[in-house]
């Protein structure tokens, strides 16, 4: 396995830019074990970055990364999200203290707004940086947000210090490399791509599975290794199987030439226009 290269936050906080997904963990008790093995495994792979959020289960999915991580608390890089009704001053503050409770932890490295909502940028902004302030968090961003959001936020006060923007990205969503990507790349903010594989479902496609023939991968392996080849986006794939963490950590080794890459161009094609924030 190549080693997990690192991107830096706007901070100068070093971040990995290959980590472990959780959305729709925590659901179903009965996966439980599963989930808490998959995540297990990734840290034994040396994957550490996680990504969660409270919305995940209901705080559950932060519960299950606590118990996988366990005792390596001190080499890992954990993201979580507040939900925009939690996003008052006070009530993000205390969203955070429930989050650090689940995940047994003094701090989050990166703490999110998982969407945008009714709440005042300015509220959620200064509870932000009072929780940086108090050492509960390290860094703070947005997820979700158009390149619309992201000027608003910009001149929101202190919402310059914003760290990353998650957003959906993948083969099949590209639009964001129109105007959202460049922008944030002119303000050194890296991208955090979720559904990468967009839930399995380009998977099937025949200018993929004929990239994954060439190289002897699989689909899904390509599309990690596509969205890789920037250096400024943090890709998170989800895994509740060993095999399936094996097979997102391959992706690593895994080099496209500049004819795949066309391939893929031309059966993906970037846009050309402004293209609406898509979310799942």
């Amino acid at each position: 396995m190549s080693a997990i290269p690192y991107t830096a936050l706007p901070s100068g906080t070093k971040i990995p830019t290959f980590g472990l997904g959780t959305w729709r963990m925590g659901e179903d008790a009965r996966r439980r074990l599963a989930e808490v093995a998959a995540l297990r495994h990734g840290i034994e792979r040396g994957v550490t970055l996680i990504d969660t959020a409270e919305m995940y289960g209901n705080g559950e999915a932060e519960r299950i990364v606590a118990e996988a991580v366990g005792k390596r608390r001190a080499e890992m890089f954990i993201v979580s999200k507040v939900l925009p009704e939690n996003a008052g001053r006070r009530d993000t503050v205390a969203a955070c203290e429930r989050s650090l409770k689940r995940l047994k932890t003094d701090r989050i490295d990166l703490y999110l707004l998982h969407w945008r909502g009714d709440v005042p940028l300015e509220e959620t902004i200064a509870a932000f940086v009072g929780l940086c302030e108090a050492g509960k968090i390290v860094d703070w961003g947005v997820s979700n947000f158009d390149i619309s959001d992201m000027g608003e936020l910009w001149k929101t006060p202190d919402g310059n210090t914003a760290a990353t923007n998650q957003v959906l990205y993948n083969l099949t969503r590209r639009g964001i490399e129109f105007d959202l990507m460049p922008w944030c790349r002119q303000r050194k903010i890296p991208v955090m791509a979720y559904s990468p594989i967009e839930q399995g479902r380009l998977l099937g496609h025949a200018a993929l599975r004929e990239v994954a023939a060439r190289h002897r991968a699989t689909p899904a392996q390509v599309a990690l290794a596509w969205l890789m080849r920037h250096d400024d986006v943090i890709v998170i794939p989800k895994a509740t199987t060993l095999a399936h963490v094996d097979e997102n950590v391959a992706a690593l080794d895994l080099l496209l030439t500049h004819d795949d890459f066309a391939a893929l161009d031309n059966a993906f094609p970037p846009p050309k226009k402004p293209v609406p924030l898509a979310m799942l």
